[in-house]
């Protein structure tokens, strides 16, 4: 008995411990899932970048508001072809009965005190000068001009998600090559304090590896700042929390030759680029607001059918007795044949912004035609840097290593390690620069020249 209570606290104590493992080996799975979870949720590739932004970028849901205000826009022109319906209920008191009288004690009431009148009227529009057919043309417009613009807004979120993307894995690379160079340099730090230690090189050595470290270290102090701005932009841009983690998956690896030629650039975005549509449709829709101002030269025509009912009592159930009901049928003409010139100086106004329209769809042309050769020429100008600097990468990584060993060997100054490292920072930055340079000039190529296509509905 006493050997039981003995083992007791220790029995005890392994089946806490036992218990304590067990929700331990059961936590740790999930807590590692939830991390890959997180650490899924936070990687991006460019596919997923661009359908992000498509859905959740604010400019593509105005754009689409625009779109349905066009559409109800023309819904509501269309039904100014069919017949209007309209009612009234009136009452109306008089001061005092009115009556004729006959002859001695006969009247003839003409008008009580209280009249009451319901009417219905129905109007239907026969000739308008075609005021309602190109009102209606003008609003058939407006719903194509909207769907076109939301195309081209979808073509700049495409474009931008690019160059974001695109740009947050340069600036991504340009910190990795800063922290690299802080590395090396305190590499370099330390053997050349250890020389100075021992009297193996003097102090002039160490202290310009010093200066050279602090000034690497600021560098990348940047490079980290210049990175967490770019995330933000991206985030701010998908409608993310601005300090949610991104990881952009790198998917740059230049290995063909950009072999377009201009020519064929320009003719794509001759034919692709939406802005020419939106133009052609400008010019269209001021020459129907031109046809509109000619309504005024003519008389308008309408059909108008009314039923009326007129009694003394609310119930409107005649007047003494009389048949309450009455109703018309009348075609109204009205022509307002003078104003001063007004109609004739509303149709110059509308000539010259057909003009107007003219002259922006030259001047868009015009600004395609640059878009697409500063597009062409940058990428042209970053494939040839990528083709000259790739090269220089691995000649300025030979070169630094070359010079550490010799100043090991003490075959080398400190000065000249610390100008092999600075030319491979520069060639790593140079390269990196041009690499995803040619990435972002490519995306705002496609944008030139009006790619990717969208369906328009």
């Amino acid at each position: 008995m006493q050997q039981w209570s003995k083992s007791y606290p220790n029995i005890i104590r392994i089946i806490f411990m036992t218990i304590t493992l067990i929700l331990i080996g059961s936590i740790a799975p999930l807590t590692s899932q939830g991390d890959d979870q997180q650490n899924a949720d936070a990687t991006y590739t460019l596919d997923r970048t661009i359908q992000e932004a498509l859905t959740a970028n604010i400019g593509i849901h105005i754009s689409a508001e625009q779109t349905q205000a066009a559409l109800y826009r023309k819904k509501s022109q269309r039904t100014a072809f069919f017949p209007s319906f309209s009612a009234s209920y009136s009452y109306t008191r008089n001061d005092k009965a009115d009556k004729i009288t006959i002859s001695e004690g006969q009247e003839i009431p003409l008008s009580p005190e209280s009249v009451y009148n319901f009417s219905t009227t129905v109007t239907q529009p026969i000739f308008t000068g075609m005021a309602i057919i190109n009102q209606y043309k003008i609003a058939q417009l407006g719903l194509s001009q909207a769907r076109i613009q939301e195309a081209v807004t979808r073509q700049d979120i495409i474009s931008k998600s690019k160059t974001l993307y695109f740009n947050l894995l340069k600036v991504g690379k340009l910190s990795a090559v800063a922290e690299q160079s802080v590395t090396l340099l305190e590499a370099h730090r330390n053997v050349a304090d250890n020389f100075y230690k021992v009297g193996m090189s003097p102090l002039n050595d160490l202290l310009k590896a010093e200066v050279e470290l602090a000034n690497a270290r600021q560098d990348l102090v940047m490079a980290k700042n210049n990175y967490d701005i770019a995330a933000s932009n991206l985030n701010i841009f998908l409608r993310r929390p601005v300090n949610a983690l991104i990881e952009p998956k790198d998917i740059s690896n230049y290995s063909s030759a950009f072999d377009i030629d201009l020519e064929s650039c320009l003719s794509t975005a001759e034919k692709n680029r939406l802005e020419m549509e939106i133009a052609n449709l400008d010019i269209e829709l001021r020459e129907k607001e031109l046809a509109l101002t000619q309504k005024d030269y003519y008389p308008s025509l309408n059909l108008q059918g009314t039923y009326s009912r007129n009694g003394d009592e609310w119930d409107i159930d005649g007047i003494n007795g009389d048949d309450p009901d009455s109703w018309n049928v009348q075609a109204v003409a009205t022509w307002t044949f003078w104003e001063w010139g007004k109609t004739r100086y509303g149709s110059i106004e509308k000539k010259h912004q057909i003009s107007q329209s003219r002259l922006k769809k030259v001047q868009i042309q015009d600004q395609i035609t640059f878009e697409v050769k500063q597009a062409y020429l940058k990428a042209k100008e970053s494939e040839k840097k990528i083709l000259t600097v790739e090269k220089a990468v691995a000649q300025a990584q030979e070169s630094h290593r070359i010079s550490e060993e010799r100043y090991n060997e003490q075959m080398a100054t400190s000065t000249d390690v610390l100008d092999a490292q600075t030319l491979l920072t520069q060639t790593r930055t140079k390269y990196y620069n041009a690499l995803y340079d040619f990435e972002i000039s490519k995306a705002a190529l496609d944008r030139a020249m009006g790619l990717p296509l969208q369906t328009i509905e």
